[in-house]
């Protein structure tokens, strides 16, 4: 900007990350689970699958191996990390549908730690409660949908 020009230039306010994520969060619905079947779950905005990661505006396919997921113990800190990055202030957690995906207690504490209310359940029954949470809430979730 010239020195000598009249007009001031005014920084524009920016949020803090999180903030900003929280604020999308607020304006961004989760999307919905339209159908699950065993080994198979139709997301809106991911698609087909068969684990899904979802949060306020988004989710993808949750791939275990990236964080070393195994049914017992179960889920990880790390698989819920993501979901809160994205603003989740719920967790919806599937223990699949035969409920053999554990969720140790310190994957519940550490949510409880960050402010972040959680649910486990059989997968239909986290379906269902995820969907309607998603109407009105910054919810996330993790589903399995096999054993």
């Amino acid at each position: 900007m010239d020195p000598n020009s009249a007009v001031t230039e005014v920084a524009k306010p920016t949020l803090p990350v999180a903030e900003a994520k929280a604020e999308t969060a607020k304006t961004s619905r989760s999307p919905q689970i339209t159908s699950v079947a065993w080994g198979q779950m139709e997301v809106d905005l991911v698609g087909s699958v068969k684990d899904v990661k979802l949060w306020p505006g988004g989710g993808r396919p949750w791939d275990w191996g990236e964080t070393g997921t195994q049914h017992s113990p179960g889920v990880q800190v790390a698989d819920v990390e993501e979901l809160i990055e994205h603003g989740a202030t719920v967790v919806i957690l599937s223990r699949g549908m035969r409920e053999r995906l554990g969720v140790p207690d310190s994957t519940l504490e550490a949510l409880r730690a960050r402010g972040i209310e959680a649910h486990v359940a059989e997968t239909k029954a986290a379906v269902a409660l995820y969907n309607e949470l998603a109407k009105s809430t910054a919810v996330g979730g993790l589903f399995h949908s096999t054993c």
